[in-house]
């Protein structure tokens, strides 16, 4: 008899099943402590010495973006920037794009979006 060493969710038990985790796969109380990776996570450690938990996200971009976003990169690299990677460019825009937003009505990202 095979034994399944799997653990298996009670999906009748008290507790029941905690929606953010297994939506995310992260525990509510915090996302960095224990994530569930999968292949291809990397940890790094940033500035602050907090680990970074690095994961895979597909978007979808238009040729013109991703082809500006292409240039952009090797520009910077003939440039000198001591750039990494294109992973790094694309956090760092993102999150100048995300505290913009966070501005609220002076947003110029929420502007654009808004049209």
């Amino acid at each position: 008899m095979v034994i399944d060493r799997r653990k298996t969710p009670d999906f009748f038990g008290e507790d029941g099943l905690d929606p953010i985790q297994t939506a995310t796969g992260y525990p509510q109380s915090s996302p960095v402590d224990s994530p569930a990776t999968s292949s291809g996570a990397a940890a790094q450690t940033g500035p602050a010495g907090e680990t970074n938990i690095k994961k895979k996200a597909g978007f979808y971009l238009t040729v013109s973006m991703l082809n500006r976003f292409n240039l952009k990169f090797h520009e910077l690299k003939l440039a000198g920037v001591a750039i990494d990677n294109k992973s790094t460019l694309l956090e760092a825009a993102l999150g100048f794009a995300l505290d913009d937003m966070d501005k609220g009505e002076g947003s110029q990202v929420l502007k654009k979006i808004e049209g």
